[in-house]
């Protein structure tokens, strides 16, 4: 493991640790934390989401996310204040693994920028 591997896995740890001071829990894994991001995104606190409801907090998650690499642009808010967003250039084609470093190191830059921890 190279020392850029470590200082990212000890980034992503102390995220996940804020998250759970903060919080009280501690996302078991990105897919929580992508829940999260997608809350904060929506603007409406924290409520009963149904399966469906979460699938999409995650995918407003990814978005926006993936808007900062130019990936994604705001299109708007629907009738019932849920954020759409626009794919502006294909994704790359990367493995599963690669997928999820890319999500997790755009997760951590998140929380740093919206500085929602500070």
């Amino acid at each position: 493991m190279t020392s850029e591997d470590l200082e990212f896995e000890f980034r992503w740890g102390q995220l996940l640790n804020k998250i759970h001071q903060r919080l009280g829990i501690r996302p078991k894994d990105l897919n929580g934390v992508l829940f999260l991001i997608g809350v904060q995104e929506l603007g409406k606190g924290f409520r009963s989401f149904s399966k469906e409801e979460k699938q999409d907090l995650m995918h407003i998650a990814i978005c926006r996310l993936l808007s900062k690499l130019g990936f994604y642009e705001l299109e708007g808010l629907d009738k019932d204040g849920w954020p759409h967003w626009k794919l502006l250039k294909p994704l790359p084609q990367f493995d599963l693994l690669e997928q999820e470093k890319l999500l997790k190191i755009q997760a951590i830059e998140y929380f740093e920028e919206e500085k929602i921890f500070s």
